[in-house]
């Protein structure tokens, strides 16, 4: 047949192919498998050539296949392609998915070497499928590859079917699906769309997957969906529905101080993560962090520094019977297992300090001797551990919404000098602003209530409820902490605040650590590279402390 001949008739059978006439497939069918001695090669998918076929050819192939698959001859169809076992079963999904009615194609064109398949040329085309709900148009392409006896076959994948859908993917119409209509995830008001704040873009996306959503009706349309009926994506919407909700405990003025908290210029674009709680409930109030370097309110797990003191003076007071008035010399110095151990500059020996003062000026020997002292028996440093895990809810929490959360650590078999580090936040002790917002939460609210981003999210308790005689130990010395002690030029002027620095090493630079709270919420912040952290993260707790 001359060239300018198989130019007219292939332009006859796309028409007939858009008709999805049993006559169009009768004469493609006479095109493309009869060759001159009545036989063509099969494709031999183990000697794929280099060379992409012809654009002529590959277009009549397509042709071919297209009008199998528009006939639903979908053996014939899968027999035109590289996997036909595959290829059949993707195509039955297909029709099946959309209840499809009526298929058929148009605008079949080569269009040179594909991008994606080496060694393949591209033939496009546009799509016109009668699903339920509707008629679904969208443009399409295949990607043609031959052997090297010259035989040609569809390479086969999912985005045959739908450009852009994955092999563990289907589609699906009529009703759209949970997650192909996104909801709104809201803030505790039910109105503010928490879309618009940047620190909790990933945190919206988990959510509107994970949680049910309220109100609203589901649109009509064609749907991508996982391997669980999940929506993806809506690939065409037929009649739009009402977006439902969800609900969240953000507070939506704490949240646009804490955005506004992690950028304050003090800090000099250092990383920075906050937390603010509500300290009845444990419902997280406010959640941000610094645009590139992940979430580290939830996930940045570093050594807490000397806000763990918090931990270890309920330990002091819990396991060892102590009080806020009990010995605690502060030393230049002191040596434990083996290693030296210093106070940050500043702090003063005190001879006689007690627990209290220690406390106020946050002095690292006073704790380390005590501890390594009372709560380290033959050997065993596990009293930190049981007191954090015990009364502070230290675990692996579950915030809601499938939100990943990375879980503090206090080792129960701690050994050698990390015996000592641990009283201070030093050595294997890790946490996050959003464990030590709760220690802060814990201490206020005389008990653990686990934090949660979704209302009624079930909510793990601690072994033991904090006591009275230790809470009140404890309120005191943060509240001497924010007045007079290491958190005092940044709070010393807020009423009802109590608070505990904290500033840990990290290689050759420091972090800064500040956690707190007031008559409303309790709020920790962590700045990497903070000098101290009254002089980093008290910056971004005041905020927090302000803003209502």
């Amino acid at each position: 047949m001359n060239r300018a001949a198989k130019t007219v008739v292939t332009g006859a059978v796309t028409a007939l192919l858009v008709a999805g006439g049993v006559g169009a497939y009768n004469l493609l069918h006479e095109l493309t498998t009869v060759g001159d001695d009545g036989t063509e090669p099969a494709f031999d998918p183990a000697a794929v050539s280099r060379t992409p076929p012809s654009g002529d050819k590959a277009e009549e192939l397509a042709e071919t296949f297209l009008g199998n698959w528009s006939l639903q001859h979908l053996d014939s169809a899968a027999a035109d392609t590289d996997e036909p076992t595959s290829a059949v079963q993707a195509l039955k999904d297909y029709a099946d998915g959309l209840h499809l009615k009526k298929l058929s194609f148009s605008h079949i064109r080569s269009s040179g070497p594909s991008a994606v398949t080496k060694g393949a040329t591209k033939v496009a085309f546009d799509v016109t499928a009668e699903v339920d709900g509707g008629t679904w148009s969208y443009a399409s392409a295949v990607a043609v590859r031959q052997s090297s006896n010259g035989a040609t076959a569809v390479r086969w994948n999912n985005s045959v079917l739908y450009p852009g859908l994955q092999n563990d993917q289907s589609l699906t119409a009529g009703q759209l699906p949970p997650g192909a209509s996104d909801a709104t995830v809201v803030a505790s008001d039910g109105r503010t769309d928490l879309s618009a704040y940047p620190s909790l873009r990933d945190i919206v996306a988990s959510i509107r997957k994970h949680a049910p959503a309220k109100g609203g009706t589901p649109g009509i349309g064609v749907a991508v969906v996982d391997g669980d009926g999940i929506g993806v994506e809506a690939a065409e919407v037929f009649r739009k529905g009402r977006t439902p909700a969800i609900k969240t405990t953000i507070d939506a003025h704490l949240q646009e101080a804490a955005e506004h908290a992690v950028m304050d210029a003090h800090l000099q674009h250092k990383p920075a993560g906050t937390v603010a709680l509500d300290w009845r409930t444990g419902h997280i109030l406010a959640l941000a962090h610094t645009g590139d370097h992940g979430d580290i309110a939830i996930n940045g797990i570093k050594s807490p520094g000397s806000t763990m003191k918090i931990i270890t003076s309920a330990a002091l007071f819990d396991q060892a019977g102590l009080t806020a008035d009990s010995p605690a010399p502060c030393a230049d110095s002191l040596v434990a297992n083996s290693q030296t151990f210093h106070n940050d500059e500043g702090v003063k020996a005190a001879p006689n300090a007690t627990i209290a003062q220690a406390f106020t000026v946050s002095c690292n020997t006073s704790f380390i001797k005590d501890g390594f002292h009372y709560l380290v028996h033959d050997g065993d440093a596990s009293a930190l551990n049981e007191e954090a895990t015990d009364v502070f809810g230290m675990g692996s929490w579950t915030i809601g919404g499938g939100v990943a959360t990375t879980d503090p650590s206090i080792p129960a078999d701690v050994q050698g000098s990390d015996q000592a580090a641990q009283f201070i936040g030093q050595g294997k002790v890790t946490a996050t602003p959003l464990f030590m917002a709760s220690v802060a939460a814990t201490v206020r609210n005389t008990g653990f209530e686990q934090p949660i981003i979704l209302p009624g999210q079930p909510q793990t308790s601690a072994p033991k409820r904090m006591s009275a005689r230790t809470a009140g130990y404890l309120e005191t010395m943060m509240r001497s902490v924010a007045t007079s002690g290491t958190a005092a030029p940044r709070l010393r002027d807020l009423p009802g605040v109590g608070a505990k620095t904290g500033t840990a090493e990290e290689g050759d630079h420091t972090n800064g650590w500040l956690t707190a709270y007031n008559s409303h919420i309790a709020v920790a912040a962590l700045v990497e590279g903070g000098t101290s952290g009254v002089d980093s993260a008290g910056y971004v707790v005041r905020q927090l402390l302000t803003a209502r």
